[in-house]
């Protein structure tokens, strides 16, 4: 059996690489599926949680952050092709809002 300290090291190694996404990339699309990766990075430490504990409730709770995630990223492609559209790019610094 794998010990829970391997999932909890897989589960930061994936949220560290996803906000080092957000932080580094000007590209709103990568912007975005790192957002996700963080998102992930979260489920797979509730899921060793929730199973180390004997629990279903870290399960259950991945599974709904997976289903609002999931919205999530329909909301967030949905602005960013509105933005391309209007724009012609999707570099997040080329991108002011308050000048439409």
């Amino acid at each position: 059996m794998i010990p829970i300290s391997h999932y909890l090291t897989l589960g930061a190694i994936i949220f560290i690489i996803g906000s080092i996404g957000v932080l580094t990339r000007k590209n709103a699309i990568i912007i975005l599926m790192s957002i996700e990766l963080m998102l992930n990075g979260v489920n797979i430490t509730l899921v060793a949680f929730s199973y180390h504990l004997a629990d279903l409730t870290g399960q259950i709770f991945a599974i709904f952050v997976v289903a609002v995630a999931a919205g999530e990223a329909a909301v967030g492609l949905a602005i960013i092709i509105a933005l391309f559209r209007c724009r012609a790019t999707v570099n997040v610094d080329e991108i002011q809002l308050l000048k439409w």
